[in-house]
């Protein structure tokens, strides 16, 4: 019997956020040395280890941040192998490799079902195996229609393109908007596009799309509209209608914000109609993408603080997106509101929010910002450490652009020390897997208290 205890145990170290953790570090260290390779250089000399593992990390991560120009500094293969790090870690391996086990038929093992249950954030799913089938093929059915929209926009913009040239351009860079990647084979990312609107909404349709996730996209999709019947019409959930408002009210928000702060300065230059189409995409782009119209250093220091508050939040659950996710921030905000109207319940849109779900709000919200002082802190040592002064302000915005594997920055990730790499290297990581994953495995389970002791007062605030 104790044997069995102790092989239960065991295994409880590898379920199920130890074996996403696991599977994203097993496929970082597998892109790594395929980058590190000769083949994977422009040149055929091997990068820099410690920047193949940058590279893989970011593209694994879905983050964007960059210490090499992959457009110029990496090969064909180099391209590609940073192009399946992206799509496998947009989709999460736990995610493909279940896919592959349902469509040829095996059954679903529990701890892969948990996993998945927890990754979109819910107890229950009308059929795990429809939503995981759905989820896989609306992924790529998406990243097509991109692609061929984009291949199109850059036949239009360069007619001289070939046609497989103009091709790789638009798979690649379609997969990278819809996972949130944010990695460009552009060397200026996409600067030189500012003035095509097309091409620029097309990128941020798919950052959005992506950054939705999968639950509020298939809860609408299976909504039969036309039938009067609520209980087969079926219903949009809570869950939908939170993710939905709070990222239509945040693009709105940061385009009208951006505006006000840009118009005299990074947009002077720009027709009124580019000015609002590049303040809509840098609304769009902080949660999650990274990529970038204007020049990130002619930014104000007010549109770097409010891109910094739009990477904090990120995108929903989920999605390929990071940052405390906008369910989180609703949440907060809703909880406030009801503590300050001396409420005990949580309402949003006349459901009540358990207290679980207000804890784990709270938990996020602070374990997020205690990783990101930590980090912080650390680079301004190893900076200072070069000899150089550091400036706090940029370092800052790095360290929230890798936990909320963003990947905007303000031209200051190739700049980094050895050691500030790697400090960004897990800061990309541990954003990716999600805060609460991580404090779910760092921390054991507890005991349920038997004992309940007195109450006493503390005082707060």
């Amino acid at each position: 019997m104790s044997k069995i205890v102790k092989k239960v145990a065991f295994w409880n170290w590898f379920s199920p956020n130890a074996l996403i953790a696991f599977s994203f570090l097993s496929l970082i260290a597998s892109g790594a040395f395929l980058l590190w390779l000769p083949v994977s250089s422009a040149n055929g000399v091997s990068i820099d280890p410690v920047a193949a593992i940058f590279t893989a990390t970011s593209a694994t991560c879905v983050t964007g941040l960059s210490v090499i120009d992959i457009g110029t500094q990496l090969s064909l293969f180099g391209q590609l192998v940073v192009l399946a790090l992206i799509q496998l870690g947009g989709l999460s391996v736990m995610t493909l490799s279940t896919f592959f086990l349902v469509l040829i038929g095996r059954r679903l093992g529990m701890q892969s079902e948990f996993a998945l249950m927890d990754a979109y954030g819910v107890e229950e799913v009308n059929g795990i195996h429809s939503l995981l089938k759905w989820a896989v093929v609306m992924t790529f059915a998406v990243e097509a229609i991109g692609a061929a929209l984009l291949f199109w926009r850059y036949h239009l913009i360069d007619p001289s393109m070939a046609i497989t040239k103009a091709w790789y351009y638009a798979v690649f860079h379609s997969v990278s908007a819809f996972c949130n990647a944010g990695l460009s084979l552009h060397a200026d990312n996409f600067i030189g596009f500012q003035k095509e609107i097309g091409f620029v909404n097309i990128i941020g349709a798919l950052i959005v799309f992506g950054g939705l996730g999968f639950l509020p996209l298939y809860n609408l999709v299976t909504i039969r509209f036309w039938k009067r019947d609520l209980r087969k019409r079926g219903r949009i959930a809570l869950h939908t209608k939170i993710v939905l408002s709070a990222t239509v009210l945040l693009i709105v928000a940061g385009t009208g914000i951006f505006l006000l702060q840009e118009w005299n300065n990074a947009l002077k230059d720009l027709p009124v109609v580019h000015k609002v189409n590049c303040a809509l995409f840098h609304a769009i782009t902080p949660r999650t993408a990274g990529f970038n119209v204007l020049p990130m250093s002619s930014l104000s220091e007010g549109s770097r603080f409010v891109t910094g508050i739009l990477m904090f939040i990120g995108g929903s659950p989920g999605s390929a997106a990071g940052g405390i996710k906008t369910t989180t921030i609703v949440v907060l905000l809703f909880t406030v509101i009801a503590m300050c109207k001396r409420r005990t319940e949580i309402c949003i849109f006349s459901r009540t929010v358990s207290n679980t779900i207000v804890r784990e709000a709270f938990v996020i919200f602070f374990v997020f910002q205690l990783l990101i002082l930590f980090s912080f802190g650390a680079l301004l040592h190893t900076e200072a450490a070069t000899g150089k002064v550091p400036e706090a302000s940029k370092l800052l915005f790095e360290t929230i652009s890798a936990f909320g594997t963003v990947g905007l920055s303000i031209d200051y990730t190739p700049q980094l020390s050895y050691w500030g790499q790697w400090i960004i290297i897990f800061s990309m990581y541990v954003g990716r897997l999600g805060t609460v994953a991580v404090a779910l495995f760092i921390g054991r389970e507890g005991d349920t208290m038997r004992i309940r002791y007195a109450e006493e007062e503390v005082v707060v605030g």
